[in-house]
């Protein structure tokens, strides 16, 4: 049977409205066609593929794990027929249409929502969904065109683009330093009061390198939290040594507010800052004007360190 054959994108419209609605009446109010006729779409899919995809009982269906897996690679690729069509229609050089984005929260505010605002100003008829969060989203399964993530990449369903190096840093006020002392190495960060951030994958250990030397120093402190904005008001009022990048201390440093500690020493040396997508999405043209532009904007290095 030819992968558009029409019975078989029946199977799967089944399927699909099925797992959205929750019974088969409610499915074929959505797709208006019978309770009936979905009820032998199905059982034709299920005999077609050799494997049970739903319980079916008298008040209820559930998907079995085969079930819900096929339908998340259905969804994924209707989207990207429905991409497909949308390009045909638009063209390839017309920007325009919805671009969701995943964007780190601390720093996506701070430095990136200046940008964002300047791309719709430059695209008006681009409508742009952006998210702020510190998780990693899953850009398949959530429907993100794209994402710009800090660290290491290790979802080999991406295709990145690296905007930068991420360099993290140790810092601490002036007055935490009088106060407590200066550590010499990393091993005697054990001694001091540490901000932890427990967003952190590898907390609450800080991993220091300098060159080809790294340390792994297990961290303490009275103060830890998922926010790095929040840590960063506690260094500056005294409370103890801020692990983060330099895009959040920067201003800091400048003004004197901070001072850097171990400054011999790098966090996590080999992270980056990166546009990321999901590999079997289409490069529309208005993912592909927002690739250029976030590109134009760290050609000449990330806004921090200008």
């Amino acid at each position: 049977m030819d992968a558009f054959d029409s019975r078989r994108a029946d199977e799967l419209a089944t399927l699909l409205a099925l797992h959205e609605q929750g019974s088969f009446s409610a499915a074929g109010r959505q797709l208006a066609r019978h309770p009936t006729v979905l009820s032998k779409r199905l059982s034709a899919l299920e005999q077609r593929l050799g494997i049970r995809l739903v319980e079916r009982t008298t008040r209820q269906l559930r998907f079995t794990d085969e079930g819900e897996r096929l339908v998340v690679r259905v969804r994924e690729a209707s989207r990207l027929i429905a991409e497909a069509e949308e390009e045909a229609t638009e063209g390839a050089a017309s920007v325009r249409g919805r671009l969701r984005l995943a964007l780190p929260a601390a720093m996506g505010r701070r430095w990136l929502s200046g940008m964002l605002a300047d791309f719709v100003l430059a695209h008006p008829q681009v409508t742009l969904e952006a998210e702020y969060a510190d998780r990693f989203v899953d850009l398949v399964g959530e429907g993100f065109d794209a994402a710009i993530r800090i660290g290491e990449l290790a979802d080999n369903r991406l295709v990145a683009s690296k905007l930068c190096d991420h360099v993290r840093i140790l810092c601490a006020s002036p007055d935490y330093l009088a106060r407590q002392g200066e550590p010499a190495k990393p091993e005697d960060l054990s001694k001091h009061n540490c901000l932890g951030f427990s967003g952190l994958r590898s907390f609450p250990e800080w991993r220091l390198t300098r060159g080809n030397h790294q340390v792994s120093v297990k961290i303490s402190g009275s103060l830890r939290s998922n926010d790095n904005e929040a840590l960063l008001e506690a260094a500056r009022r005294g409370v103890g040594i801020l692990a983060g990048g330099d895009w959040l201390m920067g201003e800091d440093l400048a003004a004197g507010r901070l001072v850097r500690v171990l400054a011999q020493w790098e966090l996590d040396a080999a992270a980056g800052i990166y546009l990321v997508r999901p590999s079997a999405r289409l490069n529309t043209a208005s993912l592909g004007a927002f690739k250029v532009w976030v590109a134009e904007q760290f050609k000449e290095g990330p806004p921090w360190r200008r």
